[in-house]
């Protein structure tokens, strides 16, 4: 296993012009990770190739490994234009992952108003065809592609195994993230045992959980299913984070692990903090 961080971590510091990029990487470096997962975020690499060159000579630098890269995409919903113009955007994003060297890929694959396991259904089939094209063109490069649990459509771990099957490609897997299943109402631990056999990268990501009634107010989202849910320093929320990470340990799994940090602590504590955790429950698991 490689213990690392996602660049979305240290997203509030760089947003606010508190760290550049290059400052990201140095951050993550200085934090002890292994490596870095590369969230363009307030940034482009399509439009703004340079920042590659950029990317690369400071993470080659520090030592530190470019472990995954990863985009959002929706496919769910489009005109027949539209959704090629998308599979084409997202096949320009594997040539950005491949031009930093990265050998995985996560692509975000719909949102949408309708929830519904009848819209899940009706959508599939362009939902797998986009997947499997863009799959399809990223083996050329040697990259693994795979989609999260991410956007309330595609968060249940049932629906995430669904795509990956049907996809039906080597390269096509999932990434992991092991506090997303709460946006859907699906407890961490069974959600995780479900779908880590399917895992190319994991993220490691907490949450505080409060019932509907509770109302907390600012900082706290809903959940699918309307509990309210704000980002944690993980180990510090309500996942039983512990558990998961045994069954992630205890089921082969050895590639990258990233922490993803989104709380209302300080981005660089928290991520810190975070990493320091995951790093010592791993030990003694």
């Amino acid at each position: 296993m490689k213990l690392g961080i996602s660049t979305y971590s240290l997203h509030a510091a760089f947003s606010a012009g508190e760290l550049t990029l290059s400052g990201v990487l140095e951050t993550i470096a200085g934090m002890g990770a292994e490596h870095a997962e590369i969230v363009p975020l307030g940034f482009n690499l399509i439009d703004q190739p340079q920042l590659i060159e950029d990317i690369l000579k400071t993470a080659g630098g520090l030592g530190l490994e470019l472990s995954n890269y990863a985009v959002g995409a929706q496919f769910a919903g489009l005109p027949e234009a539209d959704w090629q113009q998308e599979v084409e955007r997202v096949k320009r994003e594997v040539d950005v992952c491949a031009a930093l060297g990265i050998r995985r890929m996560r692509h975000d694959v719909a949102s949408a108003a309708d929830l519904s396991i009848s819209n899940y259904l009706h959508e599939l089939p362009r939902l797998v065809e986009a997947c499997r094209q863009v799959a399809d063109y990223a083996a050329g490069f040697g990259i693994t592609t795979s989609v999260e649990n991410h956007g309330y459509f595609i968060q249940h771990s049932d629906r995430v195994q669904a795509l990956v099957k049907a996809v039906d490609r080597d390269n096509f897997r999932t990434t992991l993230d092991v506090g997303n299943f709460l946006c859907a109402d699906e407890n961490p631990v069974t959600a995780v045992a479900n779908n880590v056999k399917l895992a190319s990268m994991v993220h490691v990501k907490d949450f505080y959980v409060r019932a509907p009634q509770r109302q907390p107010g600012e900082g706290w989202f809903p959940s699918s299913g309307g509990s309210w849910l704000r980002g944690a320093i993980v180990g510090q929320g309500d996942i039983d984070m512990p558990q998961v990470l045994r069954i992630v340990k205890q089921s082969g799994y050895d590639g990258y692990i990233s922490i993803e940090f989104e709380g209302m602590e300080d981005c660089r504590m928290g991520t810190r903090r975070g990493l320091e955790y995951v790093k010592r429950i791993w030990s003694e698991i």
